[in-house]
């Protein structure tokens, strides 16, 4: 399978630490993921992506990379193939528009299910579908199900994105079927538009973090709260940042379970979803 990361902050950081720099860092986790990698990050509203079907760590460009992004909005993501040749065009993360996806986990048996899957995809998206991976189908049919909210190039809320999340893994699940675990498809997806970001539990673990044990730039930081170093009380957070697995560092990590959803708004208020149910706005 593969490793997710994805970041929200009020201001532009840099995740070099995460990429790279820290002992389980997205980078070094390659090691067990080799089959490509990919960062998006989002400069004046637009997304930036950058992929490559290199192995991460020894690739330079990633290298590079991870030591000048420096962004609100980054997605990231390492791929150990399950579906789908080693080429770029099937690297992580896929980019319509303003909108970017990741995807950890597996559609069993997808070839037999692929052209019912592409049926689900709007005929005006469907062109775009340039690889032959599980994870850009289900994108483009994330794409279509938004598109019932109104159109893509809006604004799109928390809880327009978790709802078309929803329906995406409600239909793909409907079409392969598989109650087992050995045959039910795994959907953990993470999408953002560089200002809303959400992400979902779909049978791959994810976590979340929302605040640090004491944060390393306190003393310089200009955008400092009492949420940076604890529990959010009012639901809006300095940053949010997700991950296939807790990441070594300042940062304290919490569980996302199967079938939750949790999303940051373009106003940093973070709210969760539990099973289709729509929760308050989270205090951490």
């Amino acid at each position: 399978m593969c490793r997710l990361f994805g970041f929200r902050s009020v201001i532009p950081s840099q995740v070099h630490r995460s990429l790279l720099a820290a002992e389980n860092a997205l980078g070094v986790q390659s090691n067990a993921h080799p089959d490509g990698w990919g960062v998006a990050f989002y400069v004046d509203g637009a997304p930036h992506v950058t992929r490559s079907p290199e192995f991460a760590l020894g690739d330079q460009l990633f290298h590079r990379l991870s030591g000048v992004v420096s962004s609100e909005t980054v997605v990231a993501h390492v791929r150990r193939a399950t579906q789908g040749d080693k080429t770029v065009l099937n690297c992580h993360p896929f980019q319509y528009g303003r909108w970017v996806f990741a995807h950890n986990g597996d559609i069993p048996e997808f070839a037999g299910h692929r052209e019912r899957l592409l049926s689900e995809i709007a005929p005006r998206l469907r062109r775009y579908v340039l690889g032959d991976t599980d994870s850009e189908v289900v994108f483009y049919i994330f794409l279509t199900q938004l598109s019932g909210f109104g159109p893509l190039s809006r604004r799109h809320s928390v809880e327009d994105a978790a709802s078309a999340l929803e329906s995406t893994i409600a239909r793909v699940r409907n079409i392969c079927g598989g109650t087992c675990d050995e045959s039910r498809p795994l959907l953990t997806l993470m999408v953002t538009d560089g200002d809303t970001m959400v992400a979902t539990h779909g049978g791959k673990e994810l976590f979340w973090s929302s605040y640090k044990q004491r944060c390393s730039d306190r003393d310089t930081c200009p955008s400092l709260s009492p949420e940076c170093e604890a529990p959010s009380q009012t639901g809006f957070v300095n940053h949010l940042i997700l991950s296939s697995e807790p990441l070594q560092g300042e940062n304290v990590w919490l569980p996302l379970e199967e079938g939750d959803v949790i999303g940051v708004d373009y106003r940093m208020h973070v709210h969760t979803r539990k099973q289709g149910r729509v929760a308050l706005p989270v205090v951490a």
